[in-house]
């Protein structure tokens, strides 16, 4: 299979490895957040809603996904992009349904993974670099530990009542790419079949 990174998607890989992250021990308070996050997460097995993406150019796209806990997830954009991202649990493929293309990497090597495992573990194999408060939330920021993802990723909270609200991913070049979740509900009722990529394409 032909394994290869694009970066027209909302949460591709970065390009080149971030710096090394200095260390960062967690408050009582901070460690307290990361499992609220974590407890969160692990409770959403499943999941349908709306995203609106900003780029670092500063070009919105938006569109509607489904998330399926392990690994499984859908972004299906709206016009007039004709992108539609899909991971299958191994490989996320970004299909340009224009040009009739595709790409695929594996999941293993993006920042999805860290909220699509089986088992959510923020105190297991990331590095937590920084949990932030805000006014009605608070941010993590967060990178793969072994090294496998490329960039960071900062997951969006809201609380009361307890919400992601999105996340943002930062590449080795300090461009940002920004994803808030709208009217994001859990379900139990999606189809295994949007999880499929539409086509094999060919590989740009």
């Amino acid at each position: 299979m032909d394994i290869k990174t694009t970066r027209r998607a909302l949460f591709v890989a970065a390009p080149a490895l971030l710096l090394p992250m200095p260390a960062f021990a967690l408050s009582p308070a901070d460690k307290g957040l990361v499992d609220k996050a974590t407890a969160f997460l692990q409770g959403m097995p499943s999941a349908r809603g709306r995203f609106v993406q900003t780029d670092s150019r500063g070009s919105v796209t938006q569109g509607v996904l489904y998330l399926q806990r392990p690994g499984r997830a859908r972004f299906e954009y709206d016009a007039p992009s004709s992108l539609l991202v899909v991971s299958d649990g191994k490989v996320v493929s970004v299909t340009d349904k224009r040009l009739k293309t595709v790409n695929r990497y594996f999941l293993s090597q993006t920042p999805l993974k860290l909220f699509l495992a089986d088992e959510i573990r923020l105190d297991r194999g990331v590095h937590i670099s920084r949990v932030n408060r805000l006014a009605d939330g608070f941010e993590i920021t967060a990178q793969d530990r072994v090294g496998k993802t490329k960039g960071q990723i900062v997951l969006t909270f809201a609380e009361n009542p307890m919400q992601l609200l999105g996340w943002t991913i930062t590449d080795a070049r300090n461009a940002a790419t920004q994803v808030r979740l709208t009217s994001l509900v859990r379900t139990s009722d999606l189809d295994p079949a949007l999880f499929k990529a539409p086509f094999s394409g060919s590989s740009s």
